[in-house]
């Protein structure tokens, strides 16, 4: 009888740490939600959350290639009549920095619950500190 072998995820689960310190927005983004999903792990099953977790630090020292740091616009919606705001990546790196990675991961997961399962994995902040020591991450170079 043939059986469908399963990978238990519970078991893989690794951290790593990621220093975005001059590190181009959508080459970074992409290695992280690849990375979030287990793609390089040989047990990747597309249905399971075989990722890991991942901690970015320096999120405020992202950098984007040529006029995108004045031209590209990230919208948001109050869900009021007229209540569309609209910034630009200066405005928004100024305001809030992990909220720009935040994005960029999120739009490259799968959309559903598995998405938001894995999205949970990911740790952004804007300086060199974390709050993530005990787990001992390994450095990532991207």
């Amino acid at each position: 009888m043939n059986k469908t072998y399963r990978p238990n995820p519970k078991n893989q689960n690794k951290w790593y740490l990621i220093d975005a310190q001059g590190k181009k927005l959508g080459r970074l983004s992409t290695a992280v939600a690849n990375t979030l999903r287990g793609k390089k792990n040989p047990e990747y099953t597309p249905s399971l959350d075989c990722g890991n977790n991942i901690i970015i630090i320096n999120t405020h020292k992202i950098v984007v290639t040529g006029q995108k740091r004045f031209q590209k616009i990230y919208y948001r919606h109050s869900g009021r009549p007229g209540g569309l705001k609209t910034e630009t990546f200066e405005q928004l790196q100024k305001r809030s920095p992990n909220k720009i990675i935040e994005k960029a991961v999120r739009r490259m997961l799968p959309k559903g619950p598995l998405g938001r399962q894995l999205f949970k994995k990911l740790k952004a902040y804007s300086n060199n500190m974390h709050p993530h020591e005990a787990q001992n991450p390994t450095i990532l170079h991207i």
